[in-house]
Formats: structure tokens, sequence, C-alpha cells
């Protein structure tokens, strides 16, 4: 049964990438932006990287410039689709939805906040230096302590 679903939800998103139409177009329009820049970002970087790879490698210029487009292009493509899959897209909406219902602090209280937690973290990074200074005192002398004694 759950293969079955398996088969039946790639088959959607293969039947997916092959629509142009926008799946519930003004609903979490911001998380549904911010991830295909993201993804957009990503593939931009991959094709770059192809780009570079092959010219190092010395290859023919159309295939330098014409494979790493083609990557963009289908990447650039495959995003605009997946942030429209329904699936996918009901779940940014739902993430959107709930980014909208957290209290966000204000900059004073986000200012104390983070100085606390940098206060807290560099007097516990204090403490274990102090630990770990005084364990290596005793541990020292108590192993030359011992040499001493079993010599």
């Amino acid at each position: 049964m759950a293969k079955d679903k398996a088969a039946a939800s790639a088959g959607n998103f293969v039947q997916e990438l092959a629509q142009t139409g926008r799946y519930k177009r003004s609903q979490g329009r911001t998380a549904r932006q911010a991830t295909m820049l993201a993804i957009w970002a990503l593939v931009g970087v991959a094709g770059w990287q192809l780009f570079d790879v092959l010219r190092n490698q010395g290859q023919e210029r159309w295939l330098q410039v014409g494979l790493p487009a083609l990557v963009v292009i289908a990447g650039f493509w495959i995003a605009y689709r997946v942030i429209n899959w329904p699936v996918f897209a009901d779940f940014l909406i739902a993430v959107e939805a709930e980014m909208n219902k957290v209290t966000w602090p204000t900059r004073a209280e986000l200012i104390r906040a983070s100085a606390v937690v940098i206060l807290f973290v560099f007097a516990l990074a204090a403490v274990l230096f102090a630990y770990d200074v005084f364990w290596q005192y005793v541990l020292k002398h108590w192993i030359a302590f011992l040499r001493y004694a079993f010599s």
C-alpha cells in the first residue's frame, strides 16, 4: 500500500513538472518566494561550479557554456515547479501561517537576551578553562609523584 502511494506521488510529481499553472498563487507567498530563491541560488552555484570544472578540464567552449546553462535552466524550472507542487506548496503555506503566529521580540528584548546568552557563554568558557587548568596541574603533579614513588 505504501509503495503504491509512493509510486503515485512520484508520478504526480513528474506530471507536475510538465504543467505551467501556479497552485494557490496568493497563499504563502513569502515562504514560497524565499524557498525558490534559495533553490535558485543553489542551482546557480552548481552551474557555476560545473562551468569551472569544464573550463579547467579544457573542454570545448560550447560544452563549457552549454551544459551549465542547461543545468541552470532545468534547475530553475524544477524549483519553480516544486514550489507549486500541491504537497510542498501546502507545506510552505502552513509554514508561513505558523510563522505569522510567532510573537517576535522587540529590538530591546533581542539585545538583552543576546547579551545574556553571550555573557553566559563566556562565563561557561571561563569555568571550563579553570577546570582544565586545575586538572592539568593535579594530574601533572600526581603523575610526577607516581614516577618518583615507583622508580
